[in-house]
């Protein structure tokens, strides 16, 4: 009897997870490392929690339902508990911050990396997996602690290898926008969550599109109709100019936003913090360029509680804008109170490791995939530990170095070494052993000699990038050519 074949699954990622070989895994290690350096240069010390939270200790994404899975991936434990992958560094810092904070230096300054999961739609540069850094102080109120935050965005981006200049930090305060809205009579809560969705989307629907918005509403091409904010007319037209205050130096847009933002005591409150910001960048040598004050930036409507700042990467041919943000932060006061009951300063930026690489690949600047080891041939089997001998000693020299351990040919060996972009293969049978030398191929200056020789004979006789060293040589004449690939 016949039975029927076993069905084979697709070999296939899910989508919004993506696999990362050397390239893209050194550009983020490069990144990490160079953006740790400076959070630890400003005094913030390590620290990492587990991949996952308990699902109600997260808060910002789950509904109320049975499965709590919309926004985070989640599964329930033995003990009958949610658990959730973490969708960011910040919640679970909070946790930490609740769980510790007697014990905590005050305020707690600290910088943590690693991946973090969404169960969100994936799109250009946006995954369901992917690194963050972050840096957070947890325990102050002043709105230095965020300019301070703001300044090490600037550095670490610089640090890890874009042109100052080439990423702009947008800053705006939570209250400015609040204090306008009181000052126009509007005090309705939802009112005011439609208007910060409204202003939200100034970028994509522009100054009419929003002005529908914070009105009776808006239909949008496709005939789909979102009900507007109900804002009466003289508040629209405080919040557009409130919104086209921006552009130029941080002291002129203060000015401009001082001049329609009324007199509420929340819009008065933001403009003071907006103003400590600015004269504490000032003197952390942030510039004009680096960080501006932007009214239209909103970011996470009912998570930050005060200044909020957006990093936006900018790239010739506007390569940058399809990434969108590719960081960002600002305060968010309440996060640690939801476990405490107290009301818990603190302020924090997030680097997008993933998307920022993601983008400078898009670039085309992003890291080349790194050199390879020098490989070792293995044409005679019995050689084998020579072959390892060999590979030992050229990693004692500080050499990255492998023997082949596949079972094809030398010339299989050869593109094998080439597919590695190995700058040097050794070539070692017995007849080197018995005459005590190796052979090396320097396979960069091969290639090159290579194309100068007219035909097939020419090039057995040359050996065009060859040389045979004795074997005591063979650390250092593998480095003279690692060195110069280099």
């Amino acid at each position: 009897m016949t039975g029927e074949a076993t069905p084979r699954p697709e070999a296939r990622a899910p989508r919004g997870f993506v696999d990362r070989r050397s390239a893209t895994l050194r550009t983020e290690r490069r990144i990490l490392e160079a953006v740790s350096r400076v959070y630890e240069a400003y005094g913030f010390e390590a620290l990492e929690t587990g991949a996952f939270e308990y699902a109600d200790a997260l808060g910002k994404f789950l509904p109320d339902a049975d499965r709590p899975n919309e926004g985070v991936f989640a599964l329930r434990d033995d003990d009958e508990q949610w658990l959730a992958l973490r969708y960011d560094l910040t919640a679970p810092l909070a946790r930490y911050a609740a769980q510790n904070w007697t014990s905590l230096p005050k305020p707690f300054r600290r910088y943590a990396f690693g991946p973090v999961w969404r169960n969100e739609k994936p799109g250009p540069g946006r995954f369901r997996q992917f690194i963050q850094c972050d840096a957070d102080t947890v325990g102050s109120d002043r709105p230095e602690a965020d300019a301070e935050i703001i300044a090490m965005a600037v550095e670490g981006y610089a640090a890890a290898g874009l042109a100052r200049g080439a990423v702009t930090i947008k800053i705006n305060a939570r209250g400015l926008l609040n204090g306008l809205l009181a000052a126009n009579g509007v005090d309705d809560p939802g009112q005011r969550l439609a208007s910060l969705r409204a202003v939200d989307k100034l970028d994509r629907l522009g100054a009419r599109g929003v002005s529908d918005l914070l009105g009776a509403g808006r239909l949008d091409e496709s005939g789909a109709y979102t009900k507007g904010a109900q804002l009466p007319a003289r508040a629209i037209d405080a919040v557009l100019a409130f919104l086209a205050a921006g552009g130029g130096g941080r002291r002129d847009t203060l000015q401009r936003i001082a001049g329609v933002i009324g007199g509420s005591d929340e819009g008065e409150a933001g403009l003071e913090a907006l103003s400590r910001i600015g004269g504490a960048l000032d003197s952390l040598g942030v510039g004009e360029t680096e960080a501006v004050f932007e009214p239209s930036v909103v970011r996470g409507l009912e998570y930050y509680t005060g200044a909020v700042f957006e990093a936006e990467l900018t790239l010739e041919g506007g390569a940058g804008a399809a990434f969108g943000a590719i960081g960002g932060g600002g305060r968010y006061d309440d996060l640690v109170a939801r476990f405490t009951g107290e009301r818990t300063p603190a302020t924090g930026f997030s680097f997008g490791v993933s998307r920022l690489a993601a983008a400078l690949a898009a670039a085309g600047v992003a890291e080349t995939a790194p050199r390879g080891p020098v490989v070792i041939l293995t044409l005679d089997p019995a050689l084998m530990s020579d072959y390892f001998a060999m590979a030992a000693e050229l990693r004692a020299a500080g050499l990255a170095a492998e023997v082949y351990l596949g079972a094809s040919g030398m010339r299989a060996q050869m593109k094998y070494a080439d597919k590695r972009l190995s700058p040097a293969a050794v070539i070692v049978g017995g007849d080197e052993i018995a005459q005590g030398v190796v052979t090396l191929k320097d396979l960069d200056l091969g290639r090159d000699l290579a194309a100068q020789v007219s035909d097939n004979r020419a090039w057995r006789e040359e050996r065009p990038g060859q040389i045979t060293v004795p074997r005591a040589e063979l650390a250092a004449a593998a480095r003279r050519i690692v060195e110069a690939a280099s």
